[in-house]
C-alpha cells in the first residue's frame, strides 16, 4: 500500500474525513494541507529531500479566503504538480458531478481516480486507493455510466460554438453574424437552424434552453 500521501482540501471536515479512511487502511505517513500553493510546496520540499509522495488526494475547487493563493483550482495544482513529479498518483475527490469535466480529468489531466463527495464516499475512496496503488485508474461503475453516456455523443466544436452563444444570450438569427466576423463556417442562418434542430432531435429536447441545460449539465459549456 502506498507509504506517503498529500491530502489537498480546503474544507477541514472533509480533510479529517480523507484522514480517517487513510488511518483504516493503515497509512500512518500522512500530510494535510488547506492551499493549492502549500500542496506544490509540500511536492517540491518531499522531492529535494528525496522523499517523494505516492499519492496525492486533491479537491477540484477551493474557496478563496483572506490567504491570497498563487494556484486557486485544482486542476491547474495537477498541471504544476505533473510538471514538477510527472509519475506521481492523483486521486481528485470533488463534488463535481458533470461528465464532461470528470472526463476530461482523465483525458487532459491524466489523473489515476476520481471519487464524487456523496454518500458512501469514504467506501469508494478506498476502492479508489486500492486500485490507483495497484495501476488500475478508477471511477465508480455509475459515473463510468454517465462519461460513457457522453462519449457516445459526437458533438463538434460547430455545435459547442452555436450552443454556447445561445447560452450567452445571443439570439439565434445573430449567430450568423458572429460566425462570419470570426471566420466560422457553415455560417449561413438556414445551416444553424438545420443543425440546432438534428441536435435537438439527437437529445430528444424541444427548445434551444434545454438544449444549453443539456450542454451545462453535461459540463460541456
Amino acid at each position: 500500500m502506498f507509504k506517503k500521501i498529500l491530502i489537498s482540501e480546503d474544507f477541514e471536515s472533509a480533510n479529517l474525513s480523507v484522514q480517517k479512511t487513510l488511518e483504516e487502511l493503515n497509512i500512518q505517513n500522512i500530510d494535510c494541507v488547506y492551499y493549492c500553493d502549500d500542496a506544490l510546496g509540500r511536492v517540491k520540499k518531499a522531492l529535494r529531500y528525496n522523499e517523494p509522495y505516492d499519492l496525492l488526494i486533491t479537491d477540484l475547487y477551493y474557496e478563496e479566503d483572506h490567504n491570497e493563493q498563487k494556484i486557486k483550482d485544482g486542476r491547474i495544482l495537477i498541471e504544476r504538480i505533473r510538471e514538477e513529479q510527472p509519475n506521481l498518483k492523483i486521486i481528485v475527490f470533488s463534488a463535481e458531478h458533470k461528465s464532461a469535466i470528470i472526463d476530461s480529468l482523465f483525458s487532459e489531466y491524466e489523473v489515476n481516480g476520481y471519487v464524487r463527495k456523496a454518500r458512501n464516499d469514504s467506501k469508494e475512496l478506498k476502492k479508489a486507493i486500492t486500485a490507483v496503488y495497484n495501476n488500475k485508474n478508477y471511477l465508480s461503475l455509475d459515473l463510468k455510466e454517465e462519461v460513457k453516456k457522453l462519449n457516445t455523443y459526437e458533438f463538434s466544436s460547430y455545435d459547442i460554438n452555436i450552443v454556447s452563444l445561445l447560452s450567452q444570450g445571443v439570439l439565434q438569427k445573430n449567430i450568423p453574424t458572429y460566425f462570419k466576423s470570426n471566420n466560422i463556417k457553415p455560417s449561413s442562418l438556414s445551416s444553424i437552424e438545420k443543425r440546432l434542430s438534428l441536435l435537438k432531435q439527437e437529445l430528444q429536447v424541444n427548445s434551444n434552453q434545454q438544449l444549453v441545460a443539456f450542454f451545462k449539465d453535461l459540463g460541456i459549456i
